[in-house]
């Protein structure tokens, strides 16, 4: 893995964590915190789209859009925990 991969899933970590905080209506952790959600979110928007059958894309918009569903999902899943 190159240092341009790295530091192209890093931004796409941190803007697809940033997107599910605002859209998850303020569960963001801060920019390092986006970036594990994103970067987590990121393999379970690959997991659950492709059980689903959903192929999204192969640019760098579809892997923003795959790691924000991820995200929103990895959020709702937080938020259950944290109020049981």
């Amino acid at each position: 893995m190159g240092i341009e991969s790295i530091v192209s899933l890093l931004v796409i970590g941190a803007v697809a964590g940033w997107l599910a905080g605002l859209i998850m209506q303020g569960r963001g952790f801060g920019v390092i915190g986006n970036i594990a959600v994103g970067i987590v979110g990121a393999l379970i928007g690959t997991y659950v789209l492709g059980a689903l059958g959903i192929m999204i894309g192969g640019t760098w918009v579809s892997a923003i859009i795959n790691s924000v569903i991820g995200a929103v999902i990895l959020l709702f899943i937080i938020g259950l925990v944290k109020k049981a």
